[in-house]
C-alpha cells in the first residue's frame, strides 16, 4: 500500500467525501499535503489524502515518481503509467473501503505528473469517481481511451500559459483527447504563470470541487 499523509475534515467534522492529491515528479506526500489547507475550509466534511508515488525519483534522493522522466517517448511513458496505475487504483480502493465512501464521493487532484496519472486512471475506473482536478498536466494514453474508457467523470484542467516544464499546449491536446471519447472537460488558462498553481487556479479548482460534490 502506498504511504500517505492525511488531513481530516475542517473543525473535526465527519468524513463524507475525500480528495486524493497526487504530487508531481520528485515531490512527495509531505510536499503536497499543504495544498489541502487551502481547500479544506471551503469543503466541509472532506478528508484530504496524499500518497507518495510508488517509485523513488531518478534524480532526487528524497522525492518520488509515478514513472521515470528519463525517456519521454510516448510508448515508454504509457508503460510507466500502466505500471503505476495498479498501486494507485489499490490506494483509491483502500480510501473508499476504509472511509465507507462510494466512488462519487472521491475526487482526484493532481499536479503535473500527478495530473497525468489522474487522467490515466479515472476514465478507466467504474463506477465513475466524482471528478478530476488537474493542474499543469498532460494526457497519457489518450489513443487507448477509445477502447479502455469505462467511465466519464467530469474533469477540470488548469494550466499556466508560461509553463516551461509541461507546455501550455498540453492542456489543449488533453482536452481534444478526452472530448473525443465524450468526457466533459472544462479548462482555466492562467496568465503569466509557469509550472505552478496561483490564486486564480485555486479559486477555479475550488469552484469545480464544490460543484462535483454538490455543495451550494
Amino acid at each position: 500500500m502506498l504511504q500517505d499523509m492525511t488531513l481530516p475534515p475542517h473543525q473535526g467534522q465527519t468524513t463524507k467525501r475525500a480528495v486524493i492529491i497526487l504530487h508531481g515528479l520528485g515531490d512527495s506526500a509531505a510536499g503536497i499535503i499543504s495544498l489541502a489547507e487551502v481547500f479544506r475550509p471551503a469543503l466541509p466534511k472532506t478528508e484530504f489524502l496524499a500518497p507518495d508515488a510508488p517509485f523513488p525519483c531518478d534524480f532526487s534522493p528524497f522525492g518520488f515518481q509515478w514513472f521515470s522522466a528519463n525517456d519521454w517517448t510516448s510508448s515508454i511513458v504509457l508503460q510507466g503509467a500502466i505500471k503505476a496505475a495498479e498501486p494507485l487504483n489499490a490506494y483509491i480502493d483502500y480510501v473508499m473501503e476504509s472511509r465507507g465512501l462510494t466512488p462519487d464521493k472521491v475526487a482526484l487532484l493532481g499536479f503535473s505528473q500527478g495530473t497525468m496519472m489522474s487522467l490515466y486512471v479515472a476514465p478507466r475506473r467504474a463506477p465513475a469517481l466524482a471528478g478530476v482536478l488537474g493542474y499543469s498536466g498532460a494526457l497519457v494514453g489518450g489513443e487507448e481511451l477509445k477502447k479502455e474508457r469505462k467511465a466519464s467523470p467530469p474533469i477540470h484542467l488548469i494550466h499556466g500559459k508560461e509553463d516551461d516544464v509541461v507546455p501550455f499546449v498540453s492542456m489543449a491536446k488533453a482536452v481534444d483527447g478526452l472530448r473525443a471519447v465524450n468526457i466533459n472537460v472544462s479548462t482555466e488558462a492562467c496568465e503569466d504563470l509557469g509550472h505552478s498553481i496561483d490564486d486564480s487556479g485555486i479559486a477555479s479548482g475550488l469552484q469545480f470541487l464544490r460543484r462535483i460534490f454538490l455543495l451550494s
